[in-house]
């Protein structure tokens, strides 16, 4: 049996040639990629090397790429590997860990398996707040629950490696990336409890918290953004109209709010279809599905309204404001995982063409 350890490294600690040892010793074919660590660290790489097979980026491109970079090099020179095991080159995954998810993923061939970690003790408060948020973003995204969202630890058989060569991203988003794309592909993720390893409290991570971030929640800006210029449209054009159809009384809320909204609709779609999800599906399906969406976010959005302003005396500007920030995430779930949903093909194994 074919087990491939594969471990992206950017200038690591001396503790790497121990690891491939020991990934050696325990039956798997450790494959290391060298992210451009520079010559100060070939010394690392030469003694890594005696158990590795080691690539190497001439500069920094990120964990992304170097997991990329080692997924095709698996795809070519083992082409009967049984399972792929990702881990990171600071030492926090165990060999016994790696053995127990690379032994899930055999049994649940076609599932990502994710070694997740606890939480609740002795965690670095950077670490425990970062996976706090991305686990909040990814349930809001998705409506799936992943306990650890950051966990570098996963293991797959080699039917994912053209799925994960597709995902967008270079950096340390891929993995929040890979999440995203399995719920939208409806690729099964499986759970490992695996022990929680912190040497020197992170110390020898290389993620920069504000510049990696926003990298990390990318996608899911772009589509506030979106929703921002739609809303500005759509506020602007109900306030005008809101302000010119006072005299009619309360029939005036409603005509200003679904005017206006069919005007915000046709550009927020424009901008979510070309820019945001990056839509392949028919234009005009896609159109059907969005306008049905809008339809039934403005009936529900123009109740609400009508309701707080007409029955509650709320302001007509607040109550505008409370019911916009009530229907985003309505919004983003069924757009991204229905609507622009990429479809898996045929075969029902990966969402990308084998050469």
């Amino acid at each position: 049996m074919q087990k491939i350890a594969l471990i992206p490294a950017y200038e690591p600690g001396e503790e790497l040639p121990e690891i491939t040892r020991r990934l050696c010793v325990s039956g798997f074919l450790p494959v290391v990629v060298d992210d451009g660590s520079g010559e100060a660290y070939l010394p690392v790489f030469c003694r890594a090397g005696f158990y590795a097979s080691l690539l190497t980026h001439e500069k920094n491109r990120g964990k992304g790429r170097a997991l990329k970079t080692g997924l095709s090099f698996i795809r070519e020179e083992y082409p009967d590997a049984d399972v792929i095991v990702t881990l990171d080159a600071d030492g926090q995954h165990s060999v016994e860990d790696a053995l127990r998810v690379s032994g899930e993923a055999l049994r649940s061939r076609g599932a990502l398996v994710l070694g997740c970690r606890n939480f609740e003790n002795g965690v670095p408060a950077r670490s425990f707040l970062g996976n706090s948020i991305t686990r909040l973003v990814y349930r809001l995204s998705t409506g799936r629950r992943v306990s650890d969202t950051q966990t570098g630890l996963r293991a797959f058989t080699p039917d994912l490696i053209p799925f994960l060569l597709s995902v967008e991203g270079e950096r340390y988003e891929y993995e929040m990336n890979v999440l995203l794309e399995c719920s939208r592909r409806e690729i099964p993720m499986k759970e490992v409890p695996i022990q929680t390893i912190y040497l020197d409290g992170n110390s020898a991570s290389h993620f920069n918290t504000l510049r990696d971030s926003f990298r990390v929640y990318r996608e899911i800006f772009k589509f506030a953004a979106s929703s921002f210029i739609g809303f500005i449209t759509d506020y602007g054009v109900y306030s005008l109209l809101a302000y010119l159809t006072t005299g009619l009384g309360a029939p005036g809320i409603p005509i200003s709010n679904i005017s206006a909204r069919a005007v915000s609709a046709a550009v927020n779609f424009t901008i979510n279809r070309k820019l945001v999800f990056k839509s392949e599906v028919s234009p005009v399906k896609a159109a059907a599905q969005y306008f049905t969406l809008a339809a039934c976010i403005l009936a529900g959005n123009t109740l609400l309204l009508s309701y707080l302003v007409n029955d509650l005396g709320a302001n007509r500007y607040l109550a505008k404001l409370l019911t916009e920030v009530t229907f985003f995430s309505v919004s983003w779930i069924v757009q991204k995982f229905v609507i622009f949903r990429k479809k898996r093909p045929a075969d029902g194994k990966t969402g990308v063409r084998t050469e």
